[in-house]
């Protein structure tokens, strides 16, 4: 049996330690044992409150795991003003969570966008680049699906790098 051992040494090695390029900043996460263990999860007063049945976020390995926001008012209604609103609404909450952890939309490497219409990917993409620096924008995916909370036309779910 011949084995390829330039791929498995490659393997071993990303295996042990994973390293992320982020903008100019290189994040290295050790993957070990004890980090693998280790979730926080993150949880407003006001998100107990109303009873929802997810965490806000949660921590593992230094990667935040923002559940998928929709684009309520702090009263917990959601914006009236089409996808347009709605994106930026949404985009404010995520960033507002983020300050909360003492991060920024700079730390975001990923986002899924879901869309109750896949025709209003146009205007959501207009207004979700609004909120990113365009020499930095995080990966995405996007796609539409029906029944999203409160009627809402737009989610979005990010990772993002939580700083130290």
């Amino acid at each position: 049996m011949k084995v390829n051992y330039v791929f498995l040494s490659i393997f071993l090695m990303f295996n042990s330690c994973i390293s992320l390029k982020v903008g100019n900043k290189d994040v290295k996460t050790n993957n070990s044992t004890s980090n693998l263990n280790t979730i926080e999860f993150i949880n407003s007063q006001e998100n107990i409150d109303r009873g929802y049945p997810f965490s806000e976020a949660t921590v593992v390995n230094g990667i935040i795991f923002l559940s998928g926001e929709i684009g309520t008012l702090p009263d917990g209604t959601l914006i009236d003003g089409g996808i347009e609103a709605e994106t930026r609404q949404t985009l404010t909450n995520i960033k507002n969570k983020l300050e909360k952890m003492g991060g920024s939309m700079d730390d975001i490497f990923k986002c899924t966008c879901m869309l109750s219409d896949i025709k209003d990917w146009p205007l959501m993409s207009q207004e979700y680049k609004k909120f990113f620096n365009p020499q930095k924008l995080p990966a995405r995916s996007a796609f539409a699906g029906s029944g999203l909370a409160l009627g809402a036309k737009l989610e979005i779910e990010c990772m993002a790098i939580k700083k130290n």
